[in-house]
Parts: structure tokens; sequence; C-alpha cells
């Protein structure tokens, strides 16, 4: 059923979906490996989808009362809602995160785990999201990233920000690849 939420929303917006079939568990399971366990703060996760990562944070150990989950799709955030009844489920914009989660009042998260397709965003508008992503976090803490293309999905200019990026995960349809983002403690 989620292969099939999926490959219709991909078929309403391929820019904004992005992919040609969910997250694997290996990429998922990889990019939720990056979250403090244990840990004082929520996680946030950008781009949730069908909650392939969702699941993978589950898995890790945090608690879904501790998830907070910006979706731009509101098919997609109507299931995450039924299917994780006490995460917080935010309909909003990811590349906007002041106004998207205003109404939290300045929350911090442990992390920022990202499932959206940047390579489908302008490199102008990839920055914006690493800044926004980067002022919910403390420093030192990631901004968690998966990829498909071989190089950066963020081309950074500034050194107080820490880049790293993970093995190929092959077992994805396309591979992928785990990159991360903090600022330098």
């Amino acid at each position: 059923m989620e292969q099939v939420r999926f490959f219709g929303a991909w078929a309403r917006s391929p820019k904004t979906v992005g992919a040609v079939a969910p997250t694997s568990s290996e990429t998922a399971d990889l990019m939720a490996s990056y979250i403090t366990s244990p840990n004082d703060l929520p996680v946030l996760e950008l781009g949730p989808g069908t909650g392939a990562i969702t699941k993978a944070i589950f898995r890790s150990g945090i608690a879904e009362r501790d998830l907070y989950a910006v979706e731009y799709d509101v098919k997609f955030c109507r299931d995450l809602s039924q299917r994780f009844p006490q995460a917080s489920i935010i309909q909003g914009d990811a590349f906007n995160l002041d106004e998207t989660l205003a109404h939290l009042e300045g929350q911090k998260f442990d992390c920022v785990i990202s499932g959206l397709p940047l390579l489908n965003f302008t490199p102008s508008m990839r920055l914006k999201f690493l800044q926004g992503a980067l002022g919910n976090i403390p420093h030192g803490r990631p901004l968690v990233q998966f990829s498909y293309g071989i190089r950066n999905p963020i081309e950074v200019d500034d050194a107080s920000i820490s880049i790293n990026r993970s093995r190929w995960v092959f077992n994805n349809l396309p591979p992928a690849r785990v990159w991360t983002y903090s600022y330098k403690i």
C-alpha cells in the first residue's frame, strides 16, 4: 500500500516527491543512526512522505511523541497523522521553517532528518534550506540528508560548517548516499 501511495504522489507532483520508490530501510536506518540516543530533544523530520524514514526513526528508539515532521503534501500529512497519532505532523514548507515552525516558539531539535529531493531545487533554495535546518538544532548536531547524486547536494562555502558523506547504499532505488551538515563546535 505504501508503494501505491508513493506512486500516486509521484504521478501528481514528481518534482516534490523526487524519486521513483520510497527510501529503502537500509538508507532510512543509516539516516536514523545519527540521532542522539538517549536524547533530551525531539527529532525534526522534513519531507516524511509515506513514512519510510519515519519508521526508521522510531526503530532507533525515538518515541512517537518526540517526532515533529514537516510535510508539504496534504494527503501524506493526513495518512501520517492516522498512522502515527502521537507524532506532531505539520503541513508546511520545509524551505521556510521560520514560518512553518513559528507556533513552536523556538523549539530546538536533536537533529534534522530530511528526505526532500534537494537536487530538484535551485542552489540558492538549497542554501536557504540548510540555514533553516541548522538554525533549529544545537551546534554540532546534524542535518541528515540523502541524495542520489554523485556530488554534494548542498554546495557550501562556509568554513564553520562540517560536511560528511556516507558510503553508497546500493540497496536503494536509485542508489543513495547520506550527507550530514553541522556547525562546528
